[in-house]
């Protein structure tokens, strides 16, 4: 997988290898886009399943790289090469926990999406329709195979704050970047009321900013752009309408849809994580969890500070170990 370049929105040649692969160990695989979906043998529609899920793309590679990332090398009992970590060696377990059990346990579903990276409308949303009647999932994304269940919902605001052109020389106009200061100064020091015991408070970080024309001329218009880190306290929605309230600014959201997400200490499988000496924890990265309806959490091989860096790798025993704990859960 890691010699396919698979970067988001490209992967179709990895998706051509996976599905031929699948094919050869006798899954009934059917593809939507790049995505790659197959049912246990003696699957029963009048029945709720349970999801296995990961990624098949990856971010682009930085600069940094000792080697070429698509040129995988085997050192010391892990695998070096892009998307290693996040997400091949979780993609890796479940599919091979899912070809261990497929004719053995019913209602088993494994999926394998594209577009992850970039919550790409041709990723998981575009499946979501397609699936059975979900009753969990389990996300393969690098946890140190214990289960992060809730993670951080993700929002994007564009903010404009306009003012009124002038000549620097002079006392006129209205500055927008003074206004753009004074709201970015207010969401730096503003704290949301809820926090939360596994994902503490909501997070806002702006992130980029443009303004001005020339040296000598008052801005009229200054853009900035706002990353939200949600917790499960609060909707996108909420969250938005409190910075509106307050903030000067024109905000207008990306989207709504990167929701955080969490599942019920409670449930069946957690509890069966927590009796094999696991430990449940709010993981602050995204996933393809944001988009699902249905209770799911978030267990892989590897460790989440790896990804998205040079040199990225996994350890050959993390996914060994990772297959047989979703044996002994599932």
């Amino acid at each position: 997988m890691i010699a396919i370049p698979s970067i988001s929105r490209q992967e179709e040649k990895l998706a051509d290898m996976l599905q031929q692969y699948m094919l050869e160990q006798g899954c009934n695989v059917m593809r939507h886009n790049n995505n790659l979906m197959a049912k246990s043998n003696n699957f029963n529609n009048q029945k709720p399943a349970i999801l296995l899920n990961a990624h098949i793309d990856t971010v682009k590679p930085v600069d940094s790289w000792a080697t070429n990332p698509f040129e995988p090398v085997e050192k010391n009992g892990a695998i070096y090469g892009l998307g290693a970590n996040d997400c091949g060696g979780g993609l890796v377990a479940l599919l091979h926990t899912f070809l261990m059990l497929k004719d053995k346990k019913d209602n088993l579903v494994f999926l394998a999406s594209a577009e992850e990276e970039v919550s790409g409308k041709n990723g998981i949303e575009s499946v979501i329709p397609l699936l059975p009647n979900i009753d969990f999932a389990i996300v393969g994304e690098p946890t140190g195979m214990q289960p992060a269940i809730a993670e951080k919902g993700l929002m994007v605001i564009d903010a404009t704050a306009e003012g009124l052109s002038g000549h620097a020389a002079r006392n006129e106009g209205i500055n927008a970047i003074y206004i753009a200061i004074d709201d970015i100064n207010w969401l730096r020091n503003y704290k949301f009321e809820k926090v939360s015991e596994l994902l503490g408070p909501v997070k806002a970080t702006t992130t980029v900013i443009q303004a001005g024309t020339q040296h000598n001329v008052i801005p009229d218009k200054c853009h900035f752009t706002i990353d939200i880190r949600s917790n499960e306290c609060y909707s996108n929605e909420e969250i938005f309408n409190i910075l509106k309230e307050h903030m000067k600014s024109k905000l207008t959201p990306r989207s709504f849809r990167l929701a955080s997400s969490h599942i019920d200490i409670k449930h069946t499988f957690v509890q069966k994580c927590m009796a094999l000496g696991k430990i449940p924890f709010g993981s602050p990265t995204l996933s393809d969890q944001a988009l699902m309806p249905f209770p799911s959490l978030k267990m892989g091989p590897g460790k989440s500070e790896r990804s998205h860096t040079a040199n990225e790798f996994i350890k050959i025993d993390e996914i060994n170990d990772a297959i047989q704990t979703y044996l002994q859960l599932l």
